[in-house]
């Protein structure tokens, strides 16, 4: 187990309203925030592209000019970091995804490692959306793989159960990948619990030496949940992507006050945050 733990800020998510909560949407409003994650000790940026018209913040954007434009002004408000950008699609055409990697160049890139019904309900036996499937059939992975390994951009699978999970091995047994580093995501409704209990029983699971971090979704609950990984070995993510409540049950100010919150989370188990030179080398990405 490294002693060091890599802290990841995921700055604003796909499609939460900015008129109902402080996500950042504009290049200066993502660069501004990834300066507060970074002085708080996040070395990793994982990056959603919001639409840039009037209205229309809370909606996805795959405009490679505009993956390239909040790339530099992460990178100049953050010398060093390292940028991972979302890829996921619910339907089979990447085309989007792929030309913002070619676009923006980022180190990582996430890749969804398997399908998932999306569901959530709410009070009164009524779905919170219409039930949908997020699609990500082999050939779909296998195309967007290609594509970051053209790019030189490294892999991250996230994985929303356990057979997603298994997968990623077999993946590596096909010669898909190399190497590949795991994501595990627990908290979606219908995917892992956001419990700490599964976590070591799921790390069992993934392949062999493979790097590891949990996303944790959900509100106060989901901090004993970090706590646990940081204990494991795991290396951390949150942001206003994943959670707006601090351990306390307070709302967040913004992901510099969660990321603040998670470097006392590593710093707790024994860990110190890893610095983004660190964090190359435990990734293999130097």
């Amino acid at each position: 187990m490294s002693d060091k733990a890599i802290i990841t800020c995921a700055l604003t998510g796909v499609l939460t309203d900015p008129r109902q909560h402080p996500v950042p949407v504009t290049p200066q409003e993502l660069a501004g925030a990834a300066r507060e994650a970074w002085d708080a000790g996040a070395v990793c940026m994982h990056v959603h592209f919001r639409d840039q018209g009037a209205g229309r913040g809370h909606l996805p954007s795959w405009e490679p000019a505009l993956a390239a434009e909040v790339a530099q002004a992460i990178r100049d408000a953050c010398p060093g970091v390292i940028l991972n950008f979302t890829t996921g699609v619910m339907e089979r055409d990447q085309s989007g995804p792929i030309a913002c990697i070619r676009a923006g160049k980022p180190e990582i890139a996430a890749c969804n490692a398997g399908s998932l019904n999306y569901l959530k309900t709410r009070s009164g036996a009524r779905w919170a959306w219409p039930p949908m499937l997020f699609a990500n059939p082999v050939e779909k992975i296998e195309k967007v793989l290609t594509a970051m390994a053209e790019a030189g951009v490294k892999p991250e699978f996230e994985c929303f159960d356990l057979g997603i999970l298994r997968s990623v091995s077999m993946f590596a047994e096909v010669g898909m990948v190399g190497d590949p580093q795991v994501n595990l995501v627990m908290g979606v409704a219908s995917g892992m619990p956001a419990d700490a209990d599964l976590l070591p029983l799921a790390l069992k699971y993934r392949p062999e030496g493979a790097p590891w971090q949990v996303t944790a979704i959900g509100r106060a609950e989901v901090w004993p949940l970090h706590r646990r990984a940081a204990e494991l070995g795991g290396h951390l993510r949150t942001g206003l992507e994943d959670c707006f409540y601090l351990p306390d049950g307070s709302r967040a100010s913004g992901n510099g006050a969660l990321i603040e919150a998670l470097a006392g989370v590593a710093r707790q188990a024994g860990r110190e945050p890893a610095s983004a030179e660190e964090a190359r080398l435990l990734w293999g990405l130097a």
